[in-house]
């Protein structure tokens, strides 16, 4: 049953699952506590899921498809767009929502304090780009 999962989905699931475990590794040992719904969404850290993951399924349709097919072309365009949404404009809305945070506890104000997601830095970007390229080698020579 398990060989008959499509390589690119495999690349996906496993990438997404060890990068979150890394993430709560590196939680653990900096003493952070979480909890399994802040685990699984958590948004920044090291390394970047998002990228991990889409670099992963880079990397395996890369070794399946070709470097000159279309599909893979699609593929870089989607990597490209999730490492710059990563690191410049999920961490700018971060920065944003936590000046506006501060602003609020400034000046006492009453508004609702909102949530903020980190976005991520460059290392976590590039860190999580070539853990995903690895795992999807790891996937590729696994599943052929």
């Amino acid at each position: 049953m398990l060989d008959q999962i499509s390589p690119y989905i495999w690349a996906i699931v496993v990438t997404w699952t060890a990068a979150h475990l890394v993430k709560y590794i590196i939680a653990l040992i900096r003493g952070t506590q979480l909890g399994f719904k802040q685990q699984v969404f958590i948004s920044g850290g090291m390394p970047s899921s998002h990228v991990a993951t889409s670099m992963a399924l880079w990397t395996v349709i890369l070794l399946i498809d070709g470097p000159l097919s279309g599909l893979f072309g699609v593929a870089t365009l989607f990597v490209l767009i999730v490492a710059h949404d990563a690191v410049r404009v999920r961490r700018s809305s971060g920065e944003q929502g936590a000046a506006v945070i501060q602003l609020i506890k400034e000046t006492k104000s009453k508004a609702i304090i909102p949530r903020v997601a980190k976005g991520h830095t460059l290392p976590e970007v590039v860190v999580g780009a070539l853990f995903g390229a690895v795992l999807g080698t790891v996937v590729f020579l696994a599943t052929t």
